[in-house]
Formats: structure tokens, sequence, C-alpha cells
């Protein structure tokens, strides 16, 4: 069993911020399993990386002999989380949310430990609340400190709309923390308000406040934008090994070490020394691929994971790709894009009769494969290398709107 000093260590880690750390610690020293709650809409099917860097943390929580809520929220999943977003987000449906709810029930056990693991939803208490219940609520926050969330003031301030709806989402995700009497609860930064707004409604109902821990936010494969399915730039746990594999292989160096330092199981002392030994000559290619391994191989297999760097050496070695490539994304808003206009947009064509040319000229591959459709689309959200004769390559991710 750690020590309150390990413990607490170890929780640091990786973490972005802890609000309030003195409280953390009188809760580590009541020697006593602390609930640990982690809301998730379900607003898209699937679990990528981005969401493990707070699933990794919270099986660090129950390495420490804590237990875990895993809250799927169904029922804000309805109002949309606003966070971040510039304009009103449309509601989904409650039969699409409980369809991706299922999704990750089934995914998030590739990290959490079933046995520490409670799964909860919370309509089971807000479908109990009547409209007297919600108008309660409500009253407990007023409109100007709502508006100090900063996606809210920004908003505001441009004459954007924001629907009343909205304001509720934090105030029942907070209303969620008194219904678990939560001790601690993890969030990404951008949930920080969120969080806060907990730990006041626990102060409102008698409850001793949650300690509030935010966990950073992943950066897609573009570098760029927040890790989003829609975004297209993002890998998802439950992708086949060698599409996993090649996904990180295609991350900018510097992409690289924010990767390890979030999602590498590796201590601080041995990526410390990957560090070094890239400052003093090493290729990161050379740890890009150990990094690449492990991740594959905690979700897979040590075999997927082996296999997986083998294609991968015959598909782009044996083809002569470049260690390093433009990295270009591309918004459509359509569910696919020709392959001739894809090829103009990124820039490897001047244009798309050009495009065209090369496709009959046997001179345009995708990953490797030769394109002999002139009439292939290619799907929004997808991530792939293209070559167009033999210096022109580009991975390009291609996005939604």
């Amino acid at each position: 069993m750690a020590t309150m000093t390990e413990a607490l260590t170890q929780i640091k880690q990786g973490a972005h911020e802890i609000l309030l750390e003195n409280e953390l610690r009188t809760k580590l020293e009541s020697d006593k399993p602390l609930r640990i709650k982690a809301g998730f809409d379900p607003t898209a099917p699937d679990l990528h990386l981005g969401h493990t860097v707070l699933l990794n943390k919270l099986r660090q929580f129950q390495n420490l002999g804590h237990k875990i809520f895993f809250l799927i929220g169904d029922f804000t999943g309805m109002i949309g989380d606003p966070t971040g977003k510039n304009v009103t987000r449309q509601p989904l449906s409650h039969e699409q949310v409980l369809e991706n709810a299922r999704t990750y029930q089934e995914q998030i056990y590739k990290i959490l430990d079933p046995n520490t693991t409670q799964i909860c939803f919370n309509s089971k208490w807000m479908n109990k609340m009547d409209a007297t219940g919600l108008i309660k609520l409500a009253a407990q926050h007023t409109v100007a400190r709502m508006l100090e969330r900063d996606d809210f003031h920004k908003r505001y301030t441009n004459g954007q709309a924001i629907a009343i709806h909205e304001f509720l989402y934090p105030l029942i995700q907070g209303y969620d923390s008194v219904e678990l009497r939560a001790d601690i609860e993890l969030g990404g930064t951008d949930q920080k308000f969120n969080l806060l707004v907990g730990r006041e409604l626990q102060k409102h109902y008698g409850q001793k406040p949650q300690v509030v821990l935010t966990m950073p936010i992943l950066e897609g494969l573009d570098g760029v934008q927040k890790m989003s399915k829609s975004l297209g730039n993002y890998i998802g746990i439950d992708e086949a090994p060698d599409e996993m594999f090649g996904k990180l292989m295609s991350t900018s160096d510097e992409l690289m070490w924010r990767y390890i330092d979030l999602l590498s199981f590796k201590t601080p002392a041995q990526i410390q020394q990957w560090k070094k030994s890239v400052e003093q000559g090493a290729n990161p290619r050379d740890i890009k691929i150990e990094f690449a391994q492990e991740i594959v191989e905690r979700f897979h297999s040590q075999a997927a994971a082996r296999q997986a760097h083998e294609q991968f050496v015959a598909r782009f070695k044996q083809h002569k790709m470049p260690d390093n490539m433009p990295e270009i994304t591309l918004t459509t808003e359509a569910t696919h894009i020709p392959i001739a206009n894809l090829l103009k947009e990124a820039g490897l064509t001047p244009s798309t009769s050009e495009a065209i040319r090369m496709i009959k000229q046997g001179a345009v591959k995708i990953d490797g494969e030769r394109v002999t459709d002139r009439a292939l689309s290619i799907k929004a959200s997808s991530n792939h290398v293209y070559q167009v004769g033999k210096r022109r390559f580009a991975r390009v991710f291609v996005s939604e709107q």
C-alpha cells in the first residue's frame, strides 16, 4: 500500500491542476477508499486516446485502492456540453445517446478494473427531478457567474445566442457530484468551471466539497485542435493495430513528446532518458517505434504490436516514404471527397485534371498502394499518406464539418 506522500506524487504526475491540494492531502490521510468521479457525455461513439489521458489517471486511483464512478451523462448528453462551443449545440436524441453509451461501456474495461468501477447514468436521478426541483437547482447559481465561463462570455460579448438550457449543463454536472457524494472529480482543463460548480453545490447540500483535478487536453494528429472523431484527427482505442501504429508513427517529432508525456506508462526517468538520447543524436523515429508498440500492446497484444511494426516497416520503408512530410487537414461538408479534389486541395497537384492524369499514369498512391480508380472518393474522418509521382508526399486528414 502506497504511503500518502507516494500516493500524492503519483496523483500529481501529469495532472494540470489540483483544487485544493491541502484538501486532497486530508482526504488521502483519512486512509479510506475515496469516491472518484469522472463524467463522460456519450455524444459520439467510440473512445480515443484523448479520452485515455483521463482514464489512465482513474486507473491510477484504482491501483491506490479507491473506487471509480464512471458517470455516463445520458441526461446531459441530450443537452450537449457547450464547453468550447461558439454556437448552440444541437441535442442528441435519447436513442443516439444510449447507443453511444453502450459503446463506452464495452471499451472502458480496456483500461479500468471492473471490480472497482461503477458505471452510472445521471438520468437515474435527473428523470426523477420535477420542475420544482430543477428551479431550486437553478436558484443556486447566478447568470453573472455563468457568464464568467470563457465560452459563454465570448458568445455573450459577440452577440451570439446562448440557449437557456445550456446554463443547466454545469448545474446538472455539479448536481451529479451531490448524488454520487464524490470526494474527487476529474476532468479536462476545459471542464474546470463545471467541476467547481460541483464543489459549490456540494457545500449547499451539506457535503464536504470534492477536490477538483484537471488533466491536460490531448491534441489530435494535426497537432493543433483537440483530438476529436468529428475532426478526423483521432486514434481510436478500438482501431486495428496497423492503423493505430501507423497513425502514431505519423506524428511530428514535437507532437510525439506530447503524446509520450501524456500517454506512456514509462517512468519520468525513462522518458527523460529517451529525450536525452535524441538530444545526443538518436533518431526520434526509434523512440516513436517503441512508443507506438507500447500503445498497440496496451489495447491489443504484444504479438499484434510486433506484427504492426513489421507491417509498417514493410509498407513505408520498402516504398521509400520520407520520415517527415507535410501534414494537411482538409474539411468537407460531404461524407466523402473525390480523390482528384483531395489531391488538388492538398497541393499535390495543380488541378483536378492533372490529378486525374496522374492517376491514369499510375503515379498516385495511398499508403503505398497504387490508385487506379479515377472516381475514387475518400471518406471523411480519414487519415492517409498520399503520394504523387516519386517525390510529392503528404499526410492528409479529412474531417467532416
